[in-house]
């Protein structure tokens, strides 16, 4: 065996349905699509989400609740990831841009600091804003919370 006479196994690969190319092909006259109807025309699509006359499924649901398009979305950073940046890199001052070198958010990320875990290191930090557990751990501390 080489590459001169690889092929596919029998059986794997099937003819190309060629329709529309006249009776001798088996597939001539109304080309697979049966007779009259509006599938059977050319340039027909049915509609998204229709059902063939049953009340679709987008108008039997109800609609709830209210989307507020002005809410400004955070994320989130707890102390015990300051606390291990902190060691790990020993660091003091934190800001945007050490956060996103190291990973914990991206580029337009706004970001507010949360109380999870426990803060040992003076820090000062500074974001788009603190909850107030994690901004009177990080002030008791001797640190500052500076709010961009």
């Amino acid at each position: 065996m080489d590459l001169s006479n690889l092929k596919p196994a029998k059986g794997s690969t099937k003819r190309e349905k060629r329709i529309g190319r006249g009776q001798g092909s088996g597939h001539g006259g109304t080309s697979t699509r049966g007779h009259k109807g509006a599938k059977s025309r050319s340039g027909y699509s049915k509609k998204l989400g229709y059902e063939g006359g049953q009340m679709s499924l987008v108008r039997r649901v109800p609609k709830f609740g209210f989307k507020n398009f002005n809410r400004v979305e955070y994320k989130g950073i707890n102390l015990d990831i300051l606390q291990q940046l902190a060691e790990k890199k020993g660091l003091s001052v934190i800001t945007l841009e050490v956060l996103r070198e190291n990973g914990c958010s991206s580029k337009n990320d706004r970001i507010k600091i949360l109380g999870r875990g426990e803060l040992k290191a003076k820090l000062d930090v500074t974001v788009h804003g603190y909850s107030a557990t994690a901004k009177k751990a990080i002030e008791e501390l001797g640190g500052v919370a500076n709010t961009l």
